[in-house]
């Protein structure tokens, strides 16, 4: 008979105990729909309480031993994002969630509204996106300026326009960071709330160094829809939620206290 000792990981992450909106969980994966504000997983200053963190305090809960099970991020959203997000909670799972959603074999849908109102129904944009010029620039364009561009593709379908803003659904059909800011405020039409990217390429503001936190302000933007193979079962698996109250309050970048239209039917 053999006996396997478990070996205590080489680093714990901290627990941090704040409720969780888990939509679906089994023994490989968890969906959880993230609120905006909070950061997905350790970086810069963020180092403690986010997603990843309050995951673990999930995890410890449920085995009784600290680190025992730690989440396995495959993707992330950015702070100022709500919605969907998969974890796993094993490596097999982990592992083959990685190599899948590297290979594109996943569906990813957001609800954003828009400043203005467009002149399309349904467009796809498929300008490549790189890295803004500029020492340690961590924002993205997609003009012909930008460092290392890579192909990026979003498909924007109006859904409700009202006043001076916009309800609409984006797919995206690749993963560039700040996809969607980016390709709808070179349109013209940015992302309500969006602190960086305004319209036509215009930066609102740069961040005073690499690694500055956003500010307090959420953006207009939920990852709604998602689905993907599932690791284990090998099945196709898609979630869908609904944006927050807090995605139909944000205001504008530029006027904060003008009152907003209601979107809900």
């Amino acid at each position: 008979m053999a006996v396997r000792l478990l070996e205590p990981p080489d680093k714990l992450l901290p627990p941090y105990r704040i409720p969780l909106n888990v939509i679906y969980e089994d023994p490989w994966i968890l969906v959880v729909d993230k609120p905006a504000g909070l950061v997905t997983h350790p970086v810069g200053d963020f180092c403690e309480g986010t997603l990843s963190n309050a995951l673990q305090a999930y995890f410890d809960e449920q085995i009784g031993v600290p680190g025992l099970m730690r989440p396995g991020i495959v993707h992330r959203l950015d702070r100022m994002t709500s919605g969907l997000l998969v974890v796993a909670k094993e490596h097999r799972a982990h592992r083959l969630l990685s190599i899948d959603f590297q290979q594109g074999k996943l569906s990813k849908t957001y609800q954003a509204l828009l400043e203005g109102v467009p002149s399309f129904q349904d467009r796809t944009i498929t300008l490549p996106i790189g890295q803004r010029p500029g020492r340690n620039s961590v924002l993205m364009t997609a003009a012909t300026s930008a460092r290392n561009p890579r192909p990026a593709k979003t498909r924007i379908v109006v859904q409700r326009a009202e006043a001076d803003r916009t309800l609409v659904q984006c797919r995206l059909y690749t993963g560039r960071n700040h996809q969607i800011r980016v390709h709808c405020a070179h349109i013209g039409h940015p992302v309500v709330g969006d602190e960086y990217y305004g319209p036509f390429g215009k930066i609102r503001r740069a961040p005073r160094f690499d690694g500055e936190p956003p500010g307090d302000n959420r953006h207009a933007l939920h990852a709604a829809s998602l689905g993907f193979l599932h690791p284990v079962l090998r099945e196709w698996v898609e979630f869908h939620t609904e944006p927050p109250d807090d995605f139909f309050l944000v205001s504008s970048s530029d006027s904060r206290d003008v009152g907003q239209p209601e979107f809900r039917s």
